[in-house]
């Protein structure tokens, strides 16, 4: 099971590395998903991801309050709605949109309604 957990946990550190240089993919999401596993696994490493001067504080936000900073969610939801516009752009299937757009207006209301910090 150890190694199932390192394996996630740093599937997910590379998706959220290249999401760090990447607009329209989530980085802290998949941080929190490598940081969860790691603490399983090797928990040396999960403290070295939340001791990260630039990512550090909002994973240790959420992790004791729930909280997501407003900047955050404001990224977040541009993000999904350029994605929702690139695939309209681009002439996708309507029906692949509209699923897309209902799940990213989903996912978006989530965000917003999440505290503060």
């Amino acid at each position: 099971m150890r190694f199932l957990l390192l394996a996630l946990g740093w599937l997910s550190l590379t998706v959220g590395v290249i999401g760090a240089f990447l607009p329209v993919m989530p980085t802290v999401p998949f941080l929190l998903i490598a940081v969860w596993a790691f603490a399983q696994s090797s928990p040396r490493i999960s403290a070295r991801i939340m001791r990260n001067p630039t990512f550090g504080p909002q994973i240790r936000a959420w992790r004791k309050n729930g909280t997501i900073g407003r900047r955050a969610k404001i990224w977040a939801v541009a993000a999904m709605a350029c994605g929702v516009g690139w695939a309209l752009w681009l002439g996708l299937d309507p029906r692949l949109i509209a699923v897309q757009a209902l799940c990213c207006t989903a996912v978006g209301a989530w965000l917003v309604t999440r505290p503060e910090p």
